[in-house]
């Protein structure tokens, strides 16, 4: 089947889809039946692939929102994320992951709705950006479904999707490719949602490596404009469990560190069959030395971090945090702080009712004013 025809203006890839039309009878949030939504899935992401190879300039089109401008702006943003459907709320962390591996292309509940339009209330989109490993649905399985129940336009796409590596093999283990490779993704998606949605900009949610991605998105890739602030594209970014500093894997990945530093590439020879995403969130790494260089934030932009004393995946827990530099907020958040109870690790972080409270929090401080994050016992590893 021929991949639908892409054509780019200057807020947003443009395409023609030839299975956006959805049967009368279908359910909710169906698209089309299930051989139809796979066809679109390959060709959303043959539609990604073609537009990152190819460096052929088209001729814009006129920047007037018509209708039709407006329908190919949504499929555009739906090609990128390579999502189809919606899977259920889990706050279960390995329910989550099980599903979004039996089932990588669905989005989780209330996320994804091109319909949805932003508010005075809440006037920007929220995007979310999954983890190592993980998919849109693994990530935000509680998250997505909480910040829709608000009343908050929520999209998550899926990224770093590669055959390079024996792990990107496996369907719904995403993020294996380079992070810079993904902030590219991820700056495509943001422009086709803000196309879509009318919006000026939007907030983030990063899990794990989704909040280095963010950040690096934020610095090299247009989503943030230090020399007028009033420009940047993004308001708030929420990292939760984020690899922002590098991550030691308890020790292992500052050996492998140590050792390619000194002449035996031993983090290069993971590449193979972990992918490079995960080596670039290894301390030390170039891609978070060239990251960081110039300090962790962007004028204009307000941080929450929020970090687990159980995360056994990004360690130490404290490389997280980040410290604000001119023009930007920081909030950085020890989940177990007024609540030693919740035991949330790497996994189930995201799932877990206190750090979904503070997220709530930070990208809507106002109509959280007065209301005390959750406390309750929160598993190691599975979450509920």
């Amino acid at each position: 089947m021929t991949p639908p025809e892409i054509r780019t203006t200057e807020k947003s890839q443009e395409t023609v889809k030839p299975w956006q039309a959805e049967p009368t009878d279908a359910p909710p949030r169906t698209r089309a039946p299930r051989r139809a939504r796979l066809g679109a899935a390959l060709m959303g992401a043959a539609a990604v692939a073609a537009s990152m190879l190819t460096s052929t300039s088209v001729a814009a089109a006129d920047p007037t929102d018509t209708p039709q401008v407006v329908e190919r702006a949504a499929g555009v943003a739906e090609a990128i994320a390579n999502t189809t459907g919606v899977g259920p709320l889990e706050t279960n962390a390995v329910s989550a992951i099980t599903h979004g591996m039996l089932n990588p292309l669905v989005a989780p509940e209330g996320v994804n709705d091109w319909d949805c339009v932003p508010t005075a209330e809440r006037p920007r989109p929220i995007v979310l950006v999954h983890g190592t490993y993980q998919n849109a649905y693994s990530s935000f399985s509680a998250i997505g479904p909480a910040l829709q129940a608000e009343g908050h336009c929520v999209f998550a796409l899926n990224y770093g999707i590669t055959s390079h590596s024996l792990a990107g093999i496996i369907p719904g283990v995403n993020g294996t490719a380079a992070v810079a490779d993904g902030a590219k993704e991820l700056a495509r998606y943001v422009d086709a949602v803000l196309a879509q949605t009318g919006a000026d900009q939007v907030d983030l949610v990063g899990y794990s490596q989704g909040a280095p991605l963010a950040r690096q998105y934020l610095r090299f890739e247009g989503g943030a404009d230090p020399a007028d602030p009033a420009n940047n594209k993004v308001k708030n970014l929420v990292s939760i469990a984020g690899t922002n500093h590098g991550t030691t894997l308890n020790g292992i990945a500052t050996i492998g560190r140590f050792m390619t530093d000194h002449g035996l590439n031993i983090l290069g020879l993971y590449e193979l069959p972990f992918g490079t995403g995960p080596m670039d969130q290894a301390v030390g790494s170039p891609f978070l030395t060239n990251l960081n260089a110039g300090g962790d934030t962007e004028p204009g932009i307000d941080y929450t971090v929020i970090a687990s004393s159980y995360d056994q995946v990004s360690t130490p827990y404290q490389a997280s945090f980040l410290e604000a530099g001119p023009g930007a907020t920081v909030r950085n958040i020890r989940i177990q702080d007024g609540c030693e109870q919740d035991w949330s690790d790497h996994l189930s972080l995201a799932t877990s009712p206190r750090a979904i409270d503070y997220v709530l929090e930070a990208l809507d401080p106002e109509s959280r004013d007065g209301v005390t994050p959750r406390c309750a016992a929160h598993a190691w590893i599975t979450g509920k």
